[in-house]
């Protein structure tokens, strides 16, 4: 196994199109609960412990060797927006993209052909992990990393944030970003004699609430 590979997958310029997405913070920074480093760090701080966990939980399973369509339906159970489940499908259908160009494999082409309008990203990033001889907790990390980052970066563009600021927010999320992982993969490796439903389903009413919203707005920074 190739740690290096880890680097790839969890690099921002990585070709799966996370750049175009605010991860929910631009209609936080709208409604003003996002203003400063503080405020983004309890939003951050929030999103990780909810959709962050959730998403983890996925990854590390498919890593794991788990039936990748049995999670894209726990992934469609556990996001019941519309909005969220349409932006899940199309960054998982470039993250697929990038993952089969990068490190082909078979598992990759299967669910490709599986779920032709794309599968749900965690689940696409943790099978990309497994084709890159990754384990379920360097999966875990990428996705839990990126669930963080995301609104970071954003709030960098959307509010001027002094990009120091923000590195220090996600700097002082590590020892959750720890305990997220830790939990997701232990509930991953649960899967195979519990199912699916041994995946963490946490829920983040307010982040699928302004999601929605935000997918109606006629002029936006980001995709969502």
């Amino acid at each position: 196994m190739s740690r290096a590979a880890l680097l790839v997958l969890a690099d921002g310029r990585f070709p799966a199109g996370g750049h175009a997405h605010s991860g929910g913070a631009e209609p936080a920074v709208a409604a003003g609960r996002i203003r400063d480093g503080g405020s983004l760090e309890e939003f951050c701080r929030g999103r990780l412990h909810t959709a962050g966990l959730v998403a983890a939980g996925l990854a590390a399973a498919a890593a794991a060797g788990c039936d990748p369509l049995a999670l894209d339906e726990a992934a469609d159970a556990r996001t019941p927006v519309p909005a969220l489940r349409t932006t899940a499908r199309k960054l998982g259908r470039q993250m697929m993209r990038a993952a089969r160009a990068t490190w082909p494999s078979a598992e990759l082409d299967a669910l490709a052909a599986a779920r032709p309008r794309g599968a749900h990203q965690p689940v696409v990033l943790g099978l990309a992990a497994r084709s890159a001889g990754l384990d379920p907790e360097d999966a875990a990390y990428a996705v839990a990393y990126e669930t963080v980052s995301g609104p970071a970066t954003a709030a960098v563009r959307l509010l001027s944030l002094d990009p120091f600021d923000a590195t220090a927010v996600l700097a002082r999320l590590a020892p959750d970003l720890d305990a997220v992982v830790a939990e997701a993969v232990a509930a991953a490796a649960r899967v195979p004699q519990d199912g699916t439903g041994a995946l963490p389903a946490r829920s983040a009413p307010l982040l699928d609430i302004t999601a929605e919203q935000h997918a109606a707005w006629p002029v936006r920074l980001f995709a969502s």
